[in-house]
């Protein structure tokens, strides 16, 4: 165990015998830090923080805060953060614990979160997930596996972003972003993410049937809830089935629209 003499380490923290711990870091007394992880200089984990094995903490972190919520009981003890293995979280990321009773923020495996992104708290991420510098993230907000959110992009609470969406910097989300799309500017899709799905090792016959949902979604004659039951007509892959699950799961704060059309959960 490498730990620097000035760092500050409080009684019952749990730290595997491999781990390290950069100058002037504080670990809070609810910590546990899986082996092989490295945690860099004034960093602080404080309250309930769990991290997995093999993840990387940056310089000038902060995991596990009070979620920057008016209606929170700071005195709580039940919440926390939970980060799975092999994560790197570069400098200055920011992550607030939960407010859900008994719940935890989680992060999930293999995830890469770039300098000064805010991870708000009761967020959900997936695993592989890329979180870009300076990307916001409100309460509530979950991304779901594989999924890129771009340099300075920002998201409203209770926003879902679909498995393998791209999100273009410096964009605005307030409403959910189906899989496998790309997103722009204020909720726009402009595109499906053909490039990230041939990356991903989809199949041709996934990527065809994904275009063809694509279409009846986006660019027939059709609102939302026509196209739906258009498609529920239809034998669909589990790649498009999932697509078509998202939106109808969407139907409270609804979907990004296609880009110069509005759409809604009826429109």
């Amino acid at each position: 165990m490498k730990i620097h003499p000035t760092a500050i380490i409080a009684d019952g923290a749990k730290l595997a015998p491999d781990v390290e711990i950069g100058p002037f870091s504080i670990i809070g007394a609810d910590v546990e830090i899986g082996r092989g992880c490295a945690i860099g200089a004034h960093v602080i984990l404080e309250h309930r923080v769990v991290l997995g094995e093999g993840t990387k903490v940056g310089h000038g972190t902060i995991l596990g805060a009070n979620p920057q919520d008016l209606g929170f009981d700071s005195k709580r003890t039940d919440t926390g953060v939970r980060v799975g293995k092999n994560n790197t979280i570069r400098e200055h990321v920011t992550i607030n614990r939960a407010t859900r009773e008994n719940g935890d923020t989680v992060v999930g495996d293999d995830n890469f979160l770039m300098t000064g992104c805010h991870l708000g708290h009761d967020c959900r991420l997936g695993n592989r997930v890329i979180v870009a510098n300076n990307v916001l993230l409100a309460g509530h907000v979950s991304v779901a596996d594989g999924a890129f959110l771009g340099g300075g992009s920002v998201f409203h609470q209770f926003v879902m972003v679909g498995s393998l969406a791209m999100v273009q910097g410096d964009s605005g989300f307030s409403k959910n972003i189906p899989p496998y799309v790309v997103v722009s500017r204020l909720n726009q899709v402009v595109g499906l993410n053909s490039i990230g799905l041939r990356r991903a090792g989809l199949s041709a016959e996934a990527r065809m049937q994904l275009k063809r949902a694509f279409r009846l979604l986006y660019l027939s004659d059709l609102n939302v809830s026509q196209a739906l039951e258009a498609a529920s007509q239809e034998g669909w892959g589990p790649e498009a089935t999932l697509f078509f699950d998202f939106v109808r799961a969407a139907k409270k704060k609804g979907i990004c629209a296609y880009a110069g059309k509005e759409v809604g959960a009826d429109e």
